[in-house]
């Protein structure tokens, strides 16, 4: 596997920040979905996209979205016109409170949601009859290589392969990179933009869950995990869920291929932090080449196109779920 950044963009920020607003996202028509809502197991739901027109027995790819993503992110579009073009079906579940309509539970979605991505697979599963291919994108990514962790061996009967796109795996390394300097001005603030709205939509479904006043006076990332991502989902504060969130001390644990992708000059998933080969196991393919920022990866002639990672991503899945 190999990408080489385009001339014109040079440097992590460049490269993440260009492609996400002005490359080019699909060939063809722009993908069209179906949704589906299936109720939770605790009395929540998730909504489910569904590529339509998939061709009837086709393999099923299934993409898992950032933090505060959707269907509409430049990847969920660029993953979709991938997957149609080599004839896949693929399903783009929605992390609770991420498809357009707030969530009913007391909680949200973090990056170590492994239970709830393994209950999503395995429904999927259970209905595609055969394994699937799984990808994950940055928080997602964690998530997902989280799930492959714990499940161990019986991972196989769910999936043939997964893979993490920019994921912060060593989440206390990524947490301190995006609560810095431009990054903080830049990017944890365009985060905090929809998650502070989100969570104090949820503040009113559930009167006291948290402090408002506090809620609405943060500028960091590691405040808002330790005032509302930590407390709601189980975990004491900040540093004990991205300690017990992170899937890089456990990738040797993972029993089925993976490929674990990251961009050295990502600007929030620092280089230093990320896995050398002798800390993964031997089914963890480590992907770092030195460019393509935070899910960026443009490729071609100003201004770029998005479809070189997926194409390789899923050239990478289709050989391992045969192989």
């Amino acid at each position: 596997m190999q990408y080489r950044a385009p001339r014109w963009l040079p440097g992590g920020h460049a490269q993440t920040i260009w492609p996400a607003l002005f490359s080019r996202q699909h060939d063809g028509p722009a993908p069209r979905w179906t949704r589906e809502r299936w109720d939770t197991p605790d009395g929540d739901f998730i909504d489910v996209d569904f590529l339509a027109d998939a061709p009837a027995g086709a393999p099923l790819f299934v993409l898992f979205h950032g933090l505060e993503g959707d269907r509409t992110s430049h990847s969920s579009v660029a993953f979709a016109s991938a997957a149609r073009a080599r004839g896949w079906a693929m399903a783009l579940p929605h992390f609770r409170g991420c498809s357009g309509e707030l969530n009913r539970a007391p909680r949200a979605y973090h990056s170590g949601d492994y239970e709830e991505v393994g209950w999503i697979l395995q429904r999927l599963r259970e209905r595609h009859g055969a394994p699937l291919v799984v990808a994950g994108v940055s928080l997602g990514g964690n998530a997902l290589m989280r799930w492959a962790e714990e499940a161990g061996h019986t991972a196989a009967h769910v999936a043939h392969a997964v893979c993490s796109i920019c994921s912060p795996i060593d989440l206390a390394a990524a947490g301190a990179a995006i609560d810095r300097g431009f990054n903080k001005a830049v990017y944890a603030r365009r985060f905090l933009r929809t998650m502070i709205p989100k969570a104090l939509r949820k503040l009113q479904q559930h009167p006291g869950l948290f402090d408002g006043d506090r809620l609405k006076r943060i500028s960091t990332i590691y405040e808002f995990d330790n005032l509302f991502t930590a407390p709601l989902h189980g975990f004491r504060n900040t540093e004990d869920y991205w300690a017990r969130a992170s899937a890089k001390p456990h990738l040797h644990r993972i029993r089925i291929p993976a490929l674990v992708l990251n961009a050295r000059n990502d600007p929030f998933v620092p280089g230093h932090s990320l896995p050398h080969a002798a800390e993964v196991g031997a089914c963890v393919t480590l992907w770092q080449p030195g460019h393509g920022g935070h899910v960026g990866f443009p490729a071609g002639q100003v201004p770029g196109h998005l479809l070189t990672m997926p194409e390789q991503v899923c050239d990478w899945l289709e050989r391992h779920a045969h192989g």
